[in-house]
C-alpha cells in the first residue's frame, strides 16, 4: 500500500510495479496469491486510471478524503458508493470466479472532474 500526498500520476503506476514484481520475484511464498497493490492519493482522474488498465498488474488506485464533506453531500456519496459496492457484486455473481479473470475494481471518486492536473 503507497500513500501519496498529492493527485495520481502515472509515475506511481509505475513505481507500485515495481514494488510488485520484486515481492512476486523474493518475497512469495509457494501456494500464495500474485500480491496487489494499492495507491491511495489526494485525487486521482478516472480516465488516467482507466488507461493505464493497472487492474490487470494488480493496482487498485482510491482516493482519500482530507476533509469531510458537508452532511447532506457525505449521505449522498454514501449511498452512491453503496450502490456501485451491490452492483459489483451483483457482476461477481453473475459471472463466477473460475470463469473470468482477477479484476480489482476501484475505488475513488474524483473531486473535481475539470482539474488539469489530474
Amino acid at each position: 500500500m503507497e500513500l501519496k500526498l498529492d493527485a495520481f500520476k502515472a509515475a506511481h503506476a509505475g513505481q507500485m510495479l515495481l514494488y510488485l514484481k520484486w515481492l512476486d520475484r523474493y518475497e512469495r511464498k509457494e501456494g500464495e496469491e500474485t500480491p496487489i497493490g494499492i495507491i491511495l492519493c489526494a485525487t486521482a482522474s478516472r480516465e488516467k486510471v482507466e488507461l493505464l488498465e493497472m487492474d490487470k498488474a494488480g493496482i487498485a488506485v482510491a482516493e482519500y478524503w482530507t476533509h469531510l464533506p458537508p452532511k447532506a453531500e457525505f449521505e449522498t456519496k454514501i449511498k452512491t458508493i453503496l450502490i456501485e459496492a451491490k452492483e459489483r457484486l451483483e457482476r461477481r455473481r453473475a459471472f463466477p470466479q473460475k470463469d473470468t479473470p482477477k479484476h480489482i475494481e476501484y475505488f475513488y471518486e474524483s473531486k473535481d472532474d475539470n482539474t488539469e492536473d489530474q
